[in-house]
C-alpha cells in the first residue's frame, strides 16, 4: 500500500476547508491545509462575510445615534468616513485568525502557506512565497479554494475608480456618489451600508424586482426601505460600458441613460478559485464560472477528489460551507451516509435584515398548494417598540387543514436570529411543526421572538374554524 504525508489534505482554509480538515483530525486522520494567504480563514474572514458585517455593524450604530430621540439631545448628527467605519472590521479579523489558528495547533492539523496545484490525483505541488515548491501527497484531497468576484474582461479594475466586492475594503476614501451594478445579495447588502454612511447611491438591478427568490411581500418591503434609505434603485437595465477618468465614472447602460458618479461597485457574480489547480492534470474540468461538479458525496468526477464550498456553487453560503466540509470527510473516511446541504436558511444583511426558510407565497400559488398566512409587525410588540426597531415584520406560511408550517420569512432587526425559531419548528416531524406550538408556547416577554405567537393567533384569525 503506497505511504502519503497525509491522509486528507485541504486546498483552502475557508469554513469548507476548515471544517473538513477538523472533522478529519477529529477522527484520528492526518490531516493538512493549504492556503495562499498569509494567514487562515480564507476569504470569509478576509474579504467576505466577516469584514462586510463589521462594516454593517459600525453604519447600524452611526444611523441608530442620528435617529434616537435620546442622542439627538445630546448632539448634533453625526457623519463618519467610510475608512473610520469599516477600521472596526481589522480587529474582529485579528480575532477571528487568531482563534482559527489555534484550531489548527490544538487539532495536529498542518498548515502549508503558498498556491497548490495538482500533479496528479494523489500529489500536489505547493509554490511558497519565495518561489520553492514543495510536494505533498495524501490518500484524499479536498478542493475548497472559495470564490472571487467576477470580472468582465471590458471593465478595468486596475482604475482607481472601479471596485468590486473584495477591493472595496481597501476603499481609503469617501465617495459623495457610488454606483452599485448588480442588485444581488452583496448589491443590497452594500446599498445600504453606503446609504447608512450618507453616501449617494445608485443601484442598477437587472432584473424587474430585486432578490426576486424573496417572498413577493418582503422584495417589494426592501425596494421602499432602500428608497427610504435615498437609494435611486434602478430595474431592468443593463450596462453597456464604463468610462472611467480622474475625475469621475460615467456608466453607459443599454436604455441609453448615461449614470455619473464618483466610484463604481461591481457586485455581479462570483468566479470559483479553480483556475490555478491545474485540474486537467486529474481530469477534471471547472465550467465557465469556475466551479466543479459533484456528487451527493461532495465527490467530483475523480473519487478520491472532493469539493467542496464556494467552488460548487450554490449556495455559496459559510453555514452550508461548514456542513460541506465536515460531510466530505466524513465520506473520506468511509461514511455512506452524510448530509447534502440542499435546504438553507437565506440570510441577507441588509439594514433592515432579511431572512427566510421555506415556501415562498409565489412557490406554494405555482405548485396550488392551498396556504394561508400570518403575520406580525415589529411595530406592534413591546421589544420593537421599546429598542426602535419597529421596521418589518414576521409571516408564516402554513396549511389551513392540518396547521403544518410551510414558510417563515422575516424582514427586520434581527431577523438572522428571529427565523431559527421557525426553522426548528419546520424541521419537526407529524404533529410538532404546527401554528400550534406557536400559540400553546410561553414566550418569554418582551422578546422580538413573541411576535411567533402573534403571527400565528393572526394566522388562526383567518380560519373559520378556529
Amino acid at each position: 500500500m503506497t505511504s502519503h504525508d497525509y491522509d486528507v489534505l485541504v486546498i483552502g482554509s475557508g469554513p469548507s476547508g476548515e471544517s473538513a480538515a477538523l472533522n478529519a483530525a477529529k477522527h484520528n486522520r492526518r490531516a493538512a491545509v493549504i492556503e495562499d494567504r498569509s494567514m487562515v480563514g480564507g476569504g470569509c474572514t478576509h474579504r467576505g462575510t466577516i469584514p462586510s458585517k463589521a462594516l454593517r455593524h459600525a453604519v447600524k450604530q452611526l444611523m441608530r445615534f442620528n435617529t434616537g430621540h435620546l442622542f439627538r439631545d445630546i448632539g448634533h448628527r453625526r457623519q463618519i468616513p467610510y475608512p473610520t467605519a469599516l477600521s472596526v472590521a481589522s480587529g474582529v479579523i485579528e480575532k477571528q485568525v487568531e482563534m482559527r489558528s489555534k484550531y489548527y495547533a490544538r487539532n495536529g492539523i498542518d498548515l502549508h502557506i503558498g498556491q497548490a496545484s495538482f500533479v496528479d490525483a494523489h500529489t500536489l505541488a505547493v509554490r511558497q512565497a519565495d518561489g520553492t515548491t514543495e510536494s505533498l501527497t495524501a490518500r484524499d484531497i479536498v478542493i475548497a479554494t472559495g470564490s472571487r468576484p467576477y470580472r468582465p474582461g471590458d471593465i478595468d479594475f486596475s482604475h482607481p475608480r472601479i471596485y468590486d466586492s473584495d477591493t472595496i475594503l481597501d476603499l481609503k476614501h469617501t465617495p459623495r456618489k457610488i454606483l452599485i451594478y448588480g442588485a444581488g445579495v452583496i448589491g443590497c447588502e452594500y446599498a445600504s451600508i453606503f446609504a447608512g454612511l450618507g453616501i449617494k447611491v445608485e443601484l442598477i438591478n437587472s432584473f424587474d424586482y430585486l432578490l426576486a427568490f424573496l417572498d413577493d411581500e418582503i422584495s417589494v418591503a426592501l425596494n421602499y426601505h432602500l428608497r427610504d434609505m435615498g437609494v435611486m434603485v434602478r430595474h431592468r437595465e443593463e450596462y453597456d460600458h464604463v468610462e472611467a477618468s480622474e475625475n469621475g465614472i460615467t456608466l453607459h447602460l443599454k436604455s441609453g441613460k448615461r449614470l455619473r458618479g464618483d466610484a463604481l461597485l461591481w457586485c455581479n457574480g462570483r468566479t470559483g478559485n479553480t483556475d490555478a489547480l491545474n485540474l486537467a492534470a486529474v481530469g477534471l474540468e471547472a465550467d465557465q464560472r469556475g466551479q466543479l461538479q459533484v456528487s451527493k458525496q461532495y465527490q467530483t468526477a475523480t473519487p478520491n477528489i472532493y469539493a467542496v464550498g464556494d467552488v460548487i456553487g450554490w449556495p455559496s453560503l459559510a453555514s452550508a460551507a461548514y456542513n460541506q466540509g465536515r460531510s466530505a470527510a466524513a465520506v473520506s473516511r468511509g461514511k455512506e451516509s452524510v448530509r447534502y446541504v440542499d435546504d438553507v436558511p437565506t440570510g441577507i444583511y441588509t439594514i433592515p435584515e432579511i431572512s427566510s426558510v421555506g415556501k415562498t407565497e409565489k412557490e406554494l400559488t405555482d405548485a396550488r398548494v392551498p396556504f394561508e398566512v400570518g403575520r406580525a409587525f415589529f411595530k406592534d410588540t413591546a421589544r420593537g417598540q421599546i429598542s426602535g426597531e419597529e421596521v418589518g415584520m414576521l409571516k408564516i406560511l402554513f396549511c389551513p387543514d392540518s396547521l403544518a408550517l410551510l414558510g417563515v420569512h422575516c424582514f427586520g432587526a434581527e431577523a438572522t436570529e428571529i427565523i431559527h425559531i421557525g426553522q426548528a419548528i419546520m424541521k419537526q416531524e407529524g404533529a410538532g411543526n404546527t401554528l400550534r406550538y406557536f400559540v400553546n408556547a410561553t414566550f418569554n416577554y418582551p422578546t422580538m421572538a413573541e411576535a411567533y405567537r402573534i403571527a400565528a393567533l393572526n394566522g388562526l384569525n383567518r380560519l373559520s374554524d378556529y
